[in-house]
């Protein structure tokens, strides 16, 4: 064997690896609950445009997660009550033509699965017919698992939503941390014994104490991906503008900022409209002769 040609452990790790590996196609609920039998965490951000969605696929993110946090960071919401269907569809449908490896999940935004199975079975149909997103999510444990379980009867992929669940955010008097207390860490786990039982492939811990989220994941299984839940679930999620550092003011106790974009494109427009003024640009060899 070459010295530099990969053994035929690394090509079978290349191939079943999340990250750097599945490269031929796209990644699959299968390959999640694969990952979590041999113990490899995974990475997860969410996408609300095609350029940004290509980046992050060709980065290696196995999982892309278009959002109705598009509500607070892209369309200027306050909270993401007002994201519609409509603006889901327009934004995932974008996400999936950017990428060809990521798994895309579109969440179901508020008022479009809360009032019946059926209607939550005709709106995740809306995102996977017209969008072409492989899953859905949403959000509620106990109280949305009659929706999960037709879902997924219907052969719809669902991600499940727990603990701070931010469409309720109006009920909940802002964002606090849920699973505190004995009462609250009980009701996590009956949502996420829940989900798991009406089928959901995998669940998103939100703002829960670090040492239940490590428990609820023990206790499961399918994958949990925490936000704010610690580093003992199988997963991580973020919002990617509040990961780049885009995001204006405070951000959330949980957020790591791996970059400071917000300043580099403020530089970037101050440096561009400078050259405008003094007449640096367009130079010669930006000009048609």
């Amino acid at each position: 064997m070459n010295a530099s040609s990969p053994s035929p452990a690394q090509n079978q790790a290349s191939t079943t690896s999340l990250y750097g590996g599945v490269n031929n196609r796209r990644v699959t609920v299968r390959d999640l609950a694969a990952a979590k039998q041999r113990g490899e965490k995974w990475s997860m951000l969410t996408a609300y445009d095609a350029l940004t969605a290509g980046v992050f696929d060709e980065a290696g993110i196995p999982v892309l997660l278009v959002g109705d946090s598009a509500g607070n960071c892209h369309l200027g919401y306050e909270t993401t009550v007002p994201v519609t269907m409509d603006q889901m569809v327009m934004l995932s449908a974008a996400v999936v033509r950017g990428t060809k490896r990521a798994m895309i999940v579109a969440d179901l935004p508020f008022g479009s699965y809360q009032e019946s199975p059926a209607q939550a079975m005709h709106n995740a149909a809306r995102l996977m017919k017209e969008a072409g997103v492989g899953a859905v999510k949403l959000e509620g444990g106990e109280r949305s698992a009659r929706s999960i379980e037709l879902l997924v009867e219907a052969g719809v992929p669902v991600m499940a939503h727990i603990g701070l669940t931010p469409q309720s955010v109006h009920a909940l008097g802002g964002y606090p941390v849920q699973g505190r207390g004995d009462e609250g860490a009980h009701q996590l786990l009956r949502d996420a014994k829940a989900v798991q039982q009406s089928g959901a492939f995998a669940v998103v811990l939100e703002a829960v104490p670090a040492e239940l989220a490590a428990q609820v994941t023990e206790q499961l299984a399918i994958p949990t991906v925490g936000i704010g839940g610690g580093p003992g679930t199988d997963a991580q999620v973020l919002v990617w503008t509040d990961m780049a550092g885009m995001t204006a003011g405070r951000v959330p106790k949980f957020v790591k900022q791996y970059a400071d974009l917000r300043t580099v494109l403020g530089d970037a427009a101050r440096a561009y409209a400078e050259d405008v003024r003094t007449g640096a640009f367009p130079a010669a060899e930006h000009s048609f002769r």
